[in-house]
């Protein structure tokens, strides 16, 4: 079965831009509440984090989920509740991020929440702190790796193919990176999901992914194109794609499969991080098929259809002056 992504390019575009909108305004509505276009972990903005594990193995300390309420209340003696953030994961463990304590501060924190949830499990507490200016710098440097990437893909296809396919597989890349950020921003919104500089690294990983797979179907486009010179574009695309499309779809399946285990097994940690790979990497191969080859196929019909127009007024009006010639 062959499968034709010129035909319904519109409506892999539509879907594109719907996404894309979707994307642009969860951030939009992230940086009404937070100030930011993502909910900012403690890597960026500074501050300090205490996750606690309540002790399940003393006879009634986890007869019922941890209460944010009483969390709260807690907070509101320390004169930290409009200031922090409150997270539950799985019921038994506590997440608070609090501008930077020190240690007697994280200690009476500490003592006061036992008090009024549970015993905590010595061994699930964590205790992280980041400077505000840390955060700043951490920020800054991977904005600066991302536009550096996004720099060195732009020189690198134009030097191996063309500056126009470059242009269209950057469009690919930003549309993968925006998608993968708008999901984070909803997931900010309604599950407090914040982002640390993991997943600027998650972003640099998806950005990889993504232009090699575009880089194999461009591949094979400009290989089809030599050996078919008289093709149309949008047949050489579709070709292109069918001809490389088992090797995407396996190479994206494969990819998947240990990222939803390290998502499902892996951890607090690395749950996120999994979790934006696996929308990113979809996305990537996505792109690749649907929107990175219908974008070239287009641009390129269009620039042979010029000529050809060109051609076909420059022979209308010979005759026509040649009529007039006769005529006379």
């Amino acid at each position: 079965m062959k499968l034709s992504v010129i035909k319904y390019r519109r409506a892999w575009w539509s879907l594109s831009a719907i996404a894309v909108l979707g994307s642009i305004l969860a951030m939009l509505l992230c940086f009404k509440n937070f100030n930011a276009p993502l909910r900012p972990g403690l890597d960026f903005i500074g501050g300090t984090r205490l996750q606690l594990g309540l002790d399940c193995s003393i006879q009634g300390n986890c007869d019922r989920p941890i209460d944010t309420a009483e969390v709260s209340e807690v907070l509101v003696t320390k004169d930290l509740a409009t200031s922090s953030s409150i997270q539950v994961i799985e019921k038994y463990t506590l997440s608070v991020r609090t501008p930077t304590l020190d240690a007697k501060e994280r200690n009476e924190l500490q003592q006061a929440l036992s008090e009024k949830i549970g015993k905590f499990d010595d061994e699930k507490i964590q205790i992280d702190t980041v400077g505000p200016s840390i955060g700043r710098e951490l920020f800054a440097s991977g904005l600066l790796a991302l536009i550096v990437s996004f720099f060195g893909i732009i020189v690198y296809l134009s030097i191996r193919f063309q500056f126009d396919y470059a242009i269209f597989a950057i469009a690919a890349l930003f549309h993968d990176a925006l998608i993968t950020a708008g999901v984070f921003a909803v997931l900010g919104l309604v599950a407090q999901v914040e982002v640390n500089s993991l997943f600027l690294v998650s972003i640099l990983t998806i950005i990889g992914f993504s232009v090699n797979d575009t880089v194999v179907i461009y591949d094979r486009i400009r290989e089809t194109t030599e050996l078919n010179p008289d093709e149309s574009p949008n047949e050489i695309v579709d070709d292109s794609v069918n001809q490389t499309l088992t090797r995407s779809i396996n190479t994206t399946v494969t990819t998947l499969l240990p990222l939803i285990a390290i998502y499902i097994f892996g951890g607090e940690t690395l749950k996120y991080f999994a979790l934006a790979l696996i929308i990113g990497f979809t996305l990537g191969s996505y792109s690749s098929i649907f929107i990175a080859s219908t974008l070239l196929g287009w641009w390129k019909e269009g620039r042979q259809t010029e000529p050809k127009l060109a051609v076909a007024s420059g022979v209308g009006e010979a005759i026509a002056d040649s009529e007039a010639k006769d005529t006379d």
